[in-house]
C-alpha cells in the first residue's frame, strides 16, 4: 500500500510517499517560503535530489508542482496517479467535530471551511490540498488527520476559558491546542527512549508556528495554544499571547477593523513584525552581525518559552525531560541555548558540545549532572498521518 501524506504548514508543505505498512520511504521533501518569488522546492528519492528554486504564490500551486514531480518520467516516483492507495493530510483545527482520524466527505470538506476562522493560515491550505488531492488521485482514498484530537485529554479546568458558561456550553469556546500530530509522536518517541512509561515531559515544538505541550504518562494535560493556534509562543507571523485589550484599543482609538486586527495579529506580527523576517535563519544571521532588532526578537522568544517551561513544571509537580522538535527546535543550537540558560534551579542544564551535534537522531543534549533531560526528538508528523491513516481502514 502506497500512502502520500501531505503535512501543510502556513508558508511550507512538506510531503512523504510511505510504502506501508513497512514504513519505507520512497520520496520525501518540502516546499518552503510559499507566497514568495523564490520558493524552494525539495525532492528526494533513492536515486534524485532535486532542488529548484521558484515563484510559488500559494499551496496549490505547491501542490501542482509536487505532482508534476512525482509523475516525471525521469526523476519521478509513480506510473501512474492509480499508484497511490491513500492520500492523509494533516488538518490543523477539527473544533468539536473531530476528535479522531476521519475518511473525507463532502461534510467533512464543509466542516473543516467552517472552521477555516479559526485557523486562518492553516484550514484554508488543508483544505486546498485536500480539494487538489482529490482532483490529482481521484482513486486514492483521502484521510484526516487533526491536529487537534491529541488534546482532548486537557481536563476541563485547564482547557476551559474563565467566560460565562454559555460560551462554552453553546458556542463551544474552548482551548482546543494544536500541533498534537507532532507533541503525540515526539512524546511516545521520548517515554520509549527514556524507558519510563509514567512520566514528565514538555515538549517544545519550535516551527513557523511555535507551541509547548504538558504531557503526563503519555497524555497532553495543557498546551499553549488554544482556541485558535495565535497564543502562546512568539511565532513567524503570529504574535502568541497579547492583552486582548489591545484589539479593542486598536478598533476605538485608531479604527481598525476587525479584519485588520485579525491580520495584524495572524500575519503581520511574530518575528517578522518584530524583525521584518519570519525565517528565523535569517533573523540569526541578521543578529550575528549586530542587528539589535533581531538579538531583542531572540531574547524576547526564549524568554516566552521559559515562562511557560515554568508553568508546566508546577502543574506537572515535577519534570523528567523537556524535548525539543520542529524545523527550529531541532536545528537551532542558538534557540536551545538561549531558552536553557539559567534555568538551574529546575535542575535544566545544557551541555554546550552535545548541543552542537547536527545529527538527525534523538539525542540527549544535557550534560550528565542535570536532573531533567533536555532531548532533541526529530518529528515525524508524516509517518504518524500515514500510520493512522492505514489503521482506519484496517477493520
Amino acid at each position: 500500500m502506497q500512502v502520500l501524506v501531505l503535512n501543510s504548514g502556513s508558508s511550507s508543505l512538506k510531503f512523504q510517499l510511505f510504502s506501508m505498512p513497512e514504513e519505507s520511504i520512497l520520496c520525501s521533501g518540502i516546499i518552503e517560503r510559499i507566497g514568495f518569488e523564490d520558493a524552494k522546492f525539495k525532492f528526494k528519492t533513492a536515486k534524485n535530489n532535486i532542488d529548484i528554486v521558484t515563484a510559488i504564490p500559494n499551496h496549490k500551486v505547491g501542490l501542482e508542482v509536487l505532482a508534476k514531480q512525482l509523475l516525471d518520467k525521469e526523476t519521478g516516483i509513480i506510473k501512474s496517479t492509480d499508484d497511490i492507495d491513500i492520500v492523509g493530510h494533516r488538518v490543523v483545527h477539527g473544533g468539536k467535530h473531530f476528535s479522531d482520524t476521519t475518511e473525507i466527505t463532502e461534510v467533512v470538506k464543509e466542516k473543516i471551511r467552517a472552521l477555516s476562522s479559526l485557523a486562518p493560515l492553516h484550514n484554508p491550505p488543508n483544505l486546498a490540498g485536500i480539494e487538489v488531492a482529490e482532483f490529482i488521485f481521484p482513486d486514492a482514498k483521502q484521510v484526516a488527520v487533526f491536529d487537534t484530537a491529541f488534546h482532548q485529554t486537557i481536563p476541563e479546568y485547564a482547557y476551559k476559558y474563565a467566560i460565562p458558561n454559555e460560551f462554552s456550553e453553546k458556542h463551544n469556546i474552548r482551548v482546543y491546542g494544536f500541533h498534537g500530530t507532532s507533541h503525540k509522536y515526539v512524546s511516545e518517541k521520548t517515554i520509549a527512549y527514556l524507558g519510563k512509561l509514567n512520566s514528565k515531559i514538555i515538549t517544545i515544538h519550535l516551527g513557523n508556528g511555535c507551541s509547548m505541550t504538558a504531557i503526563k504518562d503519555g497524555k497532553s494535560i495543557d498546551h499553549s495554544l488554544g482556541f485558535s493556534p495565535v497564543n502562546g509562543l512568539i511565532m513567524g507571523t503570529r504574535s502568541g499571547d497579547i492583552d486582548p485589550s489591545i484589539i479593542f484599543y486598536l478598533a476605538e482609538k485608531y479604527n481598525y477593523s476587525l479584519d485588520e486586527i485579525n491580520t495584524l495579529f495572524q500575519k503581520k506580527s511574530g518575528m517578522l513584525g518584530l524583525t521584518g523576517f519570519s525565517d528565523l535563519r535569517e533573523i540569526e544571521s541578521e543578529a550575528e552581525k549586530g542587528n539589535k532588532a533581531c538579538q531583542l526578537a531572540l531574547e524576547m522568544n526564549a524568554y516566552r518559552i521559559k515562562k511557560y517551561i515554568g508553568s508546566y513544571t508546577a502543574i506537572l509537580n515535577g519534570l523528567d525531560a523537556i524535548v525539543f522538535t520542529a524545523g527550529i527546535g531541532e536545528n537551532s543550537k542558538l534557540m536551545r541555548e538561549l531558552v536553557c540558560k539559567d534555568l538551574d534551579f529546575l535542575g535544566i542544564h545544557l551541555d554546550s558540545e552535545k548541543n552542537n551535534d547536527t545529527s538527525r537522531t534523538i539525542r540527549t543534549i544535557s550534560t550528565k549532572g542535570s536532573k531533567v533531560s533536555i532531548l532533541v526528538v526529530p518529528t515525524n508528523e508524516e509517518l504518524e498521518i500515514a500510520k493512522q491513516a492505514v489503521k482506519l481502514f484496517e477493520n
